[in-house]
């Protein structure tokens, strides 16, 4: 049975070879499935001036994988070019594609990570003019799990019970917030895999798409062709959705037609750049979306964040002390926590990095009777919150805590993602 460990052999084998031995093509694949059995999200081709590092995401933290020689980095990122369908020829400007490869449904991990058509991945491909030469990027888009819902994401009861009133409701806003890279996109595709029935019209505007759902209309932002998130979503209103996905709110224009689709009759699914759930309704007005119109339309907001699981086979229990009990005390509000998990030693299960996976932490905001008039009287977040917080929302960093109280995660963890 093929496993990473093996795989990385094989790619060591091939580097140790005389130049003129090596085959590139097989170089690449390796790299590929040698990171998907790792369960990295990401693969880096970094070149220096007498090396070429290759590196992987793993969990949200970057490795170093393997070094290859200067001499054969060309013919690499032109395999790789070859195979997205980029132009070998040009050297000084950024180029985009993707391709697909063959990974055996053997390989040790596949379990973890479910793969397109049962036997291949999709590979997003970034590459890139530096000072040493290009570089290349390729992120790992494996589908997702379908029987995977809310509560696998790290949603907890109450949350999810305001999460299944929301996605609900036939009009209205749901929104996910939080930097890049923090689950937004995971999140958005859950909601529509619920909601995706033949009695639903569901279109989405996506830049790029990353998965591909049966049933669903989804449509790729294309800038240079002039199809933005704002013009795609006036077509998208012309093919008679109930519900719309767009990508991202980025502009003036896009919320305020996402703002009013969802006061027309549709259920709007959107992300935001934002630090918490309370900031969405600040940060849209900035934006233009009148307070008025915001406070009828907007159902829920989610901010979210991305931390690592602390592996069940090596962590360890610990009591807290009384300096770190007063430490986390203003952060846990009114959470006793006395005892919490930590991360052990490392393990043959975590492959020695004392974490396996990532789950998310959240913050629901729900728009009661309480919070419309706040946002009415464009009230700060911080009025907002408050209020919110009253009828029971836990905050990013308390969700965090509990998980850590848990055993899901360490409190380390959830203050190195909330605070970096």
């Amino acid at each position: 049975m093929e496993n990473a460990l093996e795989l990385k052999t094989q790619i060591a084998e091939q580097v140790a070879k005389e130049h003129a031995e090596v085959s590139v093509i097989k170089l690449v694949d390796l790299i590929v499935r040698h990171a998907y059995a790792a369960r990295a999200s990401d693969i880096h081709i970094d070149p220096a001036e007498t090396r070429v590092f290759v590196r992987e995401r793993i969990d949200g933290i970057l490795h170093d994988d393997v070094e290859l020689p200067k001499g054969i980095h060309s013919e690499v990122i032109t395999r790789i070019k070859v195979l997205s369908g980029l132009k070998t020829d040009i050297h000084h400007v950024p180029q985009d594609g993707r391709f697909r490869v063959h990974v055996p449904a053997e390989t040790k991990g596949a379990k973890d990570r479910p793969v397109v058509g049962e036997s291949d991945i999709d590979i997003r491909v970034s590459i890139a003019p530096t000072y040493y030469g290009e570089n290349c990027v390729m992120r790992i888009l494996a589908a997702s799990d379908k029987s995977v819902g809310l509560a696998q994401l790290g949603f907890n009861p109450l949350q999810l019970e305001q999460l299944d009133y929301a996605i609900k409701k036939p009009y209205g806003m749901l929104l996910t917030n939080g930097p890049t890279g923090s689950g937004k996109t995971t999140t958005l595709y859950t909601m529509i895999k619920l909601l995706n029935t033949r009695d639903a019209s569901i279109v989405t505007i996506e830049d790029p798409i990353e998965y591909s759902i049966e049933g669903i209309t989804q449509m790729p932002v294309n800038v240079s062709a002039g199809f933005t998130f704002a013009s795609g979503l006036r077509s998208i209103l012309r093919q008679d959705p109930n519900i719309i996905m767009v990508g991202e709110i980025r502009d003036d224009e896009t919320a305020s037609i996402a703002v009013n689709a969802a006061l027309t009759g549709h259920l709007v699914l959107s992300t935001l750049h934002t630090n918490d759930a309370a900031t969405t309704f600040p940060r849209l007005t900035d934006m233009g979306a009148p307070p008025f119109l915001l406070a009828s339309t907007v159902n829920i907001v989610v901010a979210q964040r991305l931390v690592r699981v602390v592996c069940p086979s090596c962590r360890i229990k610990k009591k807290l002390n009384l300096a770190e009990l007063k430490s986390i005390a203003p952060l846990a509000k009114s959470l006793l926590i006395d005892k919490v998990y930590t991360a052990g030693p490392g393990c043959e299960q975590c492959d020695q990095k004392s974490y396996k996976g990532r789950i998310g932490i959240y913050e629901v905001l729900d728009v009661n009777e309480e919070i419309r008039p706040l946002i009415v009287g464009r009230a700060d977040a911080a009025q907002i919150r408050t209020v919110a917080v009253k009828h029971g929302m836990k905050t990013m960093i308390e969700d965090g805590l509990m998980k850590a109280q848990e055993g899901v995660t360490t409190i380390e963890e959830v203050l190195r993602i909330v605070y970096e």
